[in-house]
């Protein structure tokens, strides 16, 4: 087996570990806040115990980990609040913001297939209110674009430090989070069920996905690791169906399709494109 090989099966594997995120916070009782400290919690110490990142003297890195922090959180409460597949896909949609602010932040210009692929994102993201009439659901799909756009500065910044220094954004953002969080939630104690789960959450379904990740990287271009990505979206609300029977709306399903394919369509027609940090939604 070639080595691209080995790191495309890496990262199809590290795709499938983060789609579990949205089974696993369904599955727990807690409250939004709580299941982000205690995973990020755990993820964070995960992390450093493999990596030991130290941190970047740069604003860039020090936005990169507040953008992680709040993404990882925004993601936890919209899975909450609203259905699983709403969620993956609006957070997923930040790479689309990634293409939108590229040029602000990085210095990176524009295209038409950049406006194109923006438009037809745009249109997907509308269909996820079409039919949204529950103030609650429709508060989690602002929260799961508030994560999208979070992820979107994660990338952002991230390039433009020109650095590797995405193990240490990950590992400091958790965390942050948890620190963060700690204060709110610290009366809060999860059960022991839960707290198994939570635990699996961070060391396997947030921590152990990115070390594959990052090994997978090494081997894979840019491109075609952005498209072996999407098994994440794809298999997260599958999962929650399965177990929970969770159905999203068929405005929903549209719109993620539509958005997934204007991404997978600008992502195609960018292989031969300076790769920077490949965009993969780090839920």
């Amino acid at each position: 087996m070639t080595p691209e090989r080995r790191g495309v099966l890496a990262i199809a594997a590290a795709a499938l570990l983060w789609s579990t995120g949205g089974l696993g916070i369904k599955a727990i009782a807690a409250s939004p806040l709580v299941i982000a400290c205690w995973r990020s919690a755990f993820a964070g110490l995960a992390l450093f115990a493999v990596f030991r990142p130290r941190p970047r003297r740069s604003a860039s890195f020090v936005a990169a980990v507040v953008c992680y922090a709040a993404c990882l959180t925004t993601f936890v409460v919209a899975t909450k609040w609203t259905t699983a597949a709403n969620a993956i896909f609006l957070q997923y949609s930040g790479v689309v913001w990634i293409i939108l602010l590229a040029p602000l932040v990085v210095g990176e210009p524009w295209t038409a297939r950049d406006a194109t692929a923006v438009g037809i994102a745009f249109a997907g993201m509308a269909l996820f209110f079409a039919d949204r009439l529950e103030t609650r659901g429709g508060a989690g799909d602002v929260v799961a674009l508030s994560s999208g756009v979070f992820f979107a500065g994660l990338i952002l910044f991230l390039r433009r430090d020109r650095g590797e220094a995405g193990v240490a954004a990950a590992a400091w953002g958790n965390l942050l989070a948890a620190a963060a969080l700690a204060p709110i939630v610290h009366d809060e104690i999860p059960g022991t069920r839960d707290l198994v789960i939570l635990a699996l959450l961070g060391t396997v379904q947030l921590a152990t996905a990115y070390v594959l990740f990052v090994r997978g990287i090494r081997h894979v271009p840019a491109a075609e690791a952005s498209l072996v990505s999407m098994l994440e979206p794809i298999a997260n609300p599958v999962w929650v169906f399965l177990a929970f029977g969770e159905r999203p709306s068929g405005y929903a399903l549209v719109g993620g399709v539509v958005v997934l394919a204007a991404i997978a369509g600008r992502t195609l027609a960018s292989r031969d494109a300076v790769p920077g940090p490949v965009p993969v939604a780090p839920d």
